[in-house]
């Protein structure tokens, strides 16, 4: 017997991106009800064949016992606790659903035996009468027979039990609470500008209204609820994690950098690790109660006291974070040689150690992903690779672009300093491409990524993101425009 479920939910038991089941739906060739998917449907578009190849809970499904089970262990088993409101929760719908069917089952059984004893006492033969007692019968008959198990009715029960769906008012995003991670977590690693603060409820910033469905505290929080807004369904979102299978919750959203509040943080210094030898990977850390709240491709002014610095002055400099947001606490940062930059010396000098405490400012900028369906490609000249890595794993973590593709840059030796990063990629996603180009002359090296575009992309309606140096950028911007590519879909990131 078909179920209906939400895309969400049909992309992960299928193993793929949710849009490339979107794009399914704007083409017809799945078709919604009231925003729900037939597994049926889904049975036709993947067939057994291919759904033993993919796999689940990591964007695959394996219908074989032993792999699902190891995979739900290994990844997504929540805590025992909330383990246990779930299952109580699934088994009240159960026997709410048991004591319906048994109480149809009678009602019909009644039916049928009231129909022999009304056609006991009519003389003769009712045509009428006999076609609703076989029916009756049949339906019986059909309702009682043994059926093949839908395997993805399986799956879906499971997977309510060991994974919860949210779903946000008024914007209607969705994400997954996985494992022991509380709402606030798990809505920042599916990508979602919330609302927050400090993270470890002592502020209120992530303050919702539970519309439905249930929540259950995983830590203890400080910030005083009042009595109204308990009675109103008022929680903290970084105190509590969901104890039914669906939850809806009420929330406001950043639409844009605008929404983003500045920040002054001072982080401390984790790493300094060699990306390559023109390059530096500086990891800084912020504080369990004032992390960085920010959007995927902005940037931060760092800064390094007076007494770190030679000349006793502040030394500054603005670099594009190159990490996700959905990890607010640790923050990449990609730092070039370069003479001309103090801050920069400093790193390569060693004079940045870890443990150091770094000030930082921000976040800033407009280079952000736009609410789009579109699919994704990416262009960086080297450190634009910064910003674009962190729009990428953005991506990634929102699931609905159809594809991403990323063309790299290098003007040196170096250049390609995450290759395999890169690669990594390629290789663990279908829906990702990447190609990389060495050319020392920044616009030349465009020209030639646009030549690979144009064979690759200009087919397609995609929405393109370009990082690096001004000749870089502006040159390939131009020549997107010339072909034909709407100016509001391409955004530029000049470093």
């Amino acid at each position: 017997m078909a179920q209906w479920v939400t895309v969400w939910r049909a992309a992960q038991l299928v193993g793929v991106p949710r849009g490339v089941l979107q794009k399914l739906v704007r083409s017809g060739e799945i078709a919604l009800s009231d925003g729900l998917v037939s597994t049926e449907v889904l049975v036709k578009l993947y067939p057994q064949t291919q759904i033993e190849q993919s796999g689940m809970l990591e964007r695959v499904v394996h219908i074989k016992e032993d792999a699902f089970g190891r995979r739900v262990r290994e990844r997504i088993l929540p805590s025992q606790d909330v383990l246990a409101q779930r299952l109580f929760r699934q088994g009240q719908e159960l026997a709410d659903v048991q004591r319906h069917l048994q109480r149809y089952h009678a009602l019909v059984v009644g039916l049928r035996d009231h129909l022999d004893e009304v056609m006991a006492q009519t003389a003769g033969s009712d045509a009428r009468l006999l076609g609703l007692q076989r029916r009756l019968n049949d339906g019986l008959a059909r309702v009682l027979a043994t059926e093949s198990v839908d395997m993805f009715n399986v799956m879906d029960d499971i997977l309510k039990v060991v994974t919860a769906q949210v779903t946000l008012r008024p914007s209607g995003h969705q994400f997954s609470v996985e494992g022991h991670d509380t709402l606030l977590q798990a809505g920042l690693k599916a990508g979602l500008a919330l609302n927050y603060g400090c993270g470890n409820g002592s502020c209120g910033m992530c303050k919702v209204r539970v519309r439905a469905g249930e929540v259950v505290k995983v830590m203890p929080f400080d910030y005083p609820l009042s009595e109204a807004e308990k009675q109103q369904g008022y929680t903290l979102l970084c105190a509590h994690t969901a104890a039914s299978s669906e939850i809806t919750l009420e929330t406001l959203e950043a639409s844009g950098p605008a929404d983003i509040p500045q920040q002054q943080i001072v982080a401390t210094v984790r790493a300094v690790r060699e990306l390559a030898p023109d390059t530096r990977l500086l990891h800084l850390q912020t504080p369990r109660s004032n992390r960085l709240r920010f959007l995927a491709g902005q940037s931060v002014t760092l800064g390094l006291a007076g007494s770190a610095a030679t000349a006793g002055d502040d030394v500054r400099a603005t670099h594009p974070i190159a990490s996700c947001p959905c990890d607010d606490r640790n923050l990449h940062f990609h730092v070039a040689r370069d003479a001309e930059s103090a801050f920069a010396r400093m790193v390569f000098d060693k004079q940045v150690a870890v443990g150091d405490s770094i000030n930082l400012w921000g976040p800033v900028g407009e280079f952000v992903l736009a609410d789009s369906n579109r699919p994704l490609v990416f262009a960086a000249c080297d450190t634009g690779f910064a910003p674009v890595k962190s729009l990428i794993e953005h991506a990634l973590s929102l699931d609905a672009s159809p594809s991403l593709s990323l063309y790299w840059l290098a003007t040196r030796s170096d250049g390609h300093f995450q290759a395999n990063q890169c690669r990594a990629w390629s290789e663990a996603l279908d829906t990702f491409e990447y190609a990389a180009f060495s050319e020392i002359d920044a616009a030349t090296g465009a020209l030639q990524v646009a030549a690979a575009i144009r064979a690759d992309q200009f087919a397609i309606d995609c929405d393109f993101y370009l990082a690096g140096a001004g000749a870089f950028v502006e040159t390939l911007g131009a020549v997107l425009q010339s072909a034909g590519v709407p100016a509001a879909q391409i955004f530029q990131e000049v470093l």
